[in-house]
């Protein structure tokens, strides 16, 4: 997952901690607000305190303020340069103080940091709704945009001016004063709402808790006891006690291996109900009236719902599009999962002679279901895949693909956990900065894992400056001797939170208005790199024990292979499920008070025959990715951007050579250096030479059976 940090996620709860925007002792000098002597002008961390940001965030507000004043009372007539080039540039020093507030506040946060959050979001709403609403400042965008075609402009430029006057248009500027009072008002609710959400979730993660004794973790492989035990170790309970969280390298295993089937119950039970308990966590009313505000807005700029707003902006361009690619896959998917619902029914009943199978079963029998056909035990292969050889492997992929280079950097850091590498290019140059956040920290990181910037890519003066990239996320920790051992599931999560980072890093676009892609464009980079992640060239590469040194044996490396398409009905019905309730909520023309739970049932369940033993990946209440993540409407995008990897893959096979350096210049020239100089799928054409087809990624879910002569464009 990218992450899209949004600024308009928060409202002020006016009972904030006093100390957020006051400096105790000697006056001393903002880190945030100074130049940045750092090497690489990376952070400055070790000198940051959560006193600094509202400070900073007021005074980095004010000269932005100045600047765009001085855009809209400018008396010349209005041009490129004067207009639109010094609104692209206004705002520098606010970007570098959100950049890094929003990017620790999600990986390491604590209360003070909340409590910035809930000051400074609706100071940021209002902020930002001044500058898209000013009338005076619209004219002259507008004036510079009518008047483009005859201005002399080059073909960046007019993309600057076309992408800039849209993004007033999508923010009210055209709406009229007593529509854009009401635009405020809405966004300024929602900021606060959506901060709220993902603080309860953030709660609720980190409230529950199931602690067990030796006896109750009997049939669970020793590393994921061992896990457990250093987990209640150092929550204090003792060096005879077990804990397991509803986080997913916790909870994951034991739904795997325990024979428990009251714990798995209790265990998923606890993740499915997540904020969805009637009590001061619940996050139902706070959906509800996120969505009917949404709804609200999309109407008031001229859309049927916020769905229609969102795709008018992204490559899918219209719901139906959508529906038209989730409805091709939802029906072989849930075929394919009834499939595998049979098998692991069959294999129950062998054991307890009983019908009955519910949603925790599912990843008990599919791995008693994995042994038996494929011979292949996920706790075995663990000891293959430490974290430090599975980040060797993507430094060699990407040294193979690009010819770049990591070397470990002492950098300033947020978190004594993270690490930080400097990324040559082939020729020797600085191509950015990489830093690295991988080991969960209960009720201070946000669940699963992302990657985002604390600086973008620009140019000044002529020259680059590099980016300064982040990858967080929440992988199985050390225990004690032994090392980070990863499943193949988050073996592939790294590998695809990789990609995220090649493309910041290999960003290479000349204004700051031209770095962002379409959001159901920005998953195709990441998921590209997890094909290369099971590849048997690859594996042997970087798949090592990490006790004996010895690389995985072939008769490994074939079962994983054949067992690639295993569960992939369950697996695709989840994400697929999760999309649909995303959509179908997002595509209301108008919201009505509902119970959001019976519309999840109601429309996954009764109208698209979802079967109970699976749930959807997300459900509302916990659904952070749409509630205050940047995906609302959107998460239909990791199959939409899997269409895209799965087709530009191919252009790798039909070589011969996955690791084909022709091919990834291509890909890097074409389309991750370009950010949205173009639209999404000109960028793929010029890539590919072609548009996409869709037969590569259903093959590669085994939804449809490989041609003879291979997958190629539909």
């Amino acid at each position: 997952m990218k992450k899209i940090p949004l600024l308009l996620t928060t409202l002020c709860i006016m009972t904030v901690l006093s100390s957020c925007g006051k400096q105790e002792g000697p006056a001393r000098e903002n880190p945030l607000l100074s130049e940045w002597d750092t090497p690489y002008g990376v952070p400055p961390f070790d000198r940051i305190r959560v006193s600094d940001y509202m400070p900073a965030f007021r005074e980095a507000m004010k000269e932005h303020e100045e600047e765009i004043r001085a855009i809209a009372e400018n008396p010349e007539e209005p041009d490129f340069e004067n207009t639109v080039l010094a609104f692209d540039n206004a705002g520098e020093l606010l970007d570098r103080v959100e950049q890094v507030f929003w990017s620790v506040a999600a990986a390491d946060t604590d209360p003070q940091m909340q409590a910035v959050q809930e000051q400074v979001a609706p100071m940021l709403s209002e902020h930002y709704d001044g500058i898209m609403l000013d009338g005076k400042l619209f004219e002259r965008i507008r004036k510079v945009y009518e008047g483009r075609g005859d201005a002399g402009l080059d073909r960046l430029q007019q993309r600057l001016v076309e992408k800039i006057y849209r993004k007033f248009v999508r923010s009210g500027a055209g709406l009229s004063a007593e529509e854009k009072a009401e635009f405020r008002e809405l966004n300024s609710r929602l900021s606060e709402l959506t901060f709220r959400f993902g603080k309860n979730l953030l709660a609720e993660n980190a409230r529950y808790r199931m602690v067990l004794g030796e006896d109750e973790v009997e049939g669970l492989p020793s590393g994921v006891r061992g896990a457990a035990r250093n987990a209640a170790k150092e929550a204090g309970l003792g060096d005879n006690k077990y804990l397991f969280d509803i986080s997913k390298p916790s909870m994951i295993p034991f739904l795997t291996y325990s024979p428990r089937r009251d714990l798995r119950e209790e265990l998923y039970t606890a993740y499915n109900e997540k904020c969805n308990h009637d009590d001061e966590l619940d996050n139902k009313e706070l959906i509800g009236e996120i969505i009917e505000l949404r709804t609200r807005r999309a109407n008031l700029l001229g859309y049927d719902s916020h769905a229609a707003y969102v795709l008018d902006g992204n490559m899918a361009k219209t719901p139906e599009n959508v529906y038209g690619l989730l409805d091709e896959i939802w029906t072989p998917a849930l075929g394919k999962a009834g499939e595998e619902l049979e098998r692991m029914k069959e294999m129950k009943r062998k054991e307890d002679g009983s019908d009955d199978f519910e949603p925790w079963d599912w990843w008990y029998y599919a791995e008693k279901v994995r042994k038996a056909q494929y011979n292949l035990d996920q706790e075995a292969l663990r000891p293959y895949f430490s974290l430090e050889n599975v980040k060797q492997g993507i430094f060699e992929l990407s040294n193979r693909l690009y010819g770049i280079t990591f070397r470990p950097a002492a950098l300033p850091v947020y978190n004594n956990e993270c690490v930080a590498y400097e990324v040559y290019d082939a020729d020797g140059s600085l191509l950015g900065i990489l830093y690295m956040d991988l080991y969960p920290r209960a009720g201070r990181k946000g669940p699963g894992a992302w990657c985002g910037t604390f600086r973008n890519q620009s140019y000044r003066d002529g020259e680059r400056v590099v980016p300064v990239v982040y990858i967080v996320a929440n992988f199985t920790r050390p225990n004690g001797s032994i090392p980070a051992l990863l499943d193949l599931d988050e073996t592939k999560t790294f590998f695809h939170e990789f990609g995220h980072a090649l493309h910041a890093l290999f960003s290479d676009v000349p204004y700051r208005g031209l770095l962002d892609v379409e959001h159901d464009f920005v998953e195709l980079p990441s998921q590209i790199m997890e094909n290369w992640a099971i590849e048997p060239e690859m594996l042997r590469s970087y798949a090592i024990h990490w006790q004996t040194g010895k690389v995985i044996p072939e008769n490994l490396i074939e079962r994983i292979r054949k067992s690639a398409l295993f569960n992939q009905g369950f697996e695709t019905v989840e994400l697929a499920a999760a999309s649909y309730s995303d959509m179908d909520l997002h595509n209301l023309p108008e919201y009505v008070p509902m119970d959001i739970n019976r519309f999840e049932e109601r429309v996954l369940n009764e109208e698209r025959g979802l079967i109970p033993q699976i749930r959807p990946r997300y459900r509302y209440p916990y659904f952070s990715h749409i509630f205050d993540g940047g995906y609302a409407a959107g998460y239909y995008g990791y199959l939409w951007a899997e269409v895209l990897d799965k087709d530009a893959f191919e252009a790798f096979r039909e070589t011969g050579e996955l690791f084909n350096k022709k091919v990834a210049a291509r890909f890097r020239e074409e389309l991750l250096s370009k950010g949205g100089t173009e639209d999404g799928m000109v960028l793929y054409e010029n890539f590919r030479g072609r548009q996409p087809g869709r037969l590569p990624m259903l093959v590669a879910r085994g939804l449809v059976e490989a041609p003879a002569s291979g997958c190629e464009a539909e």
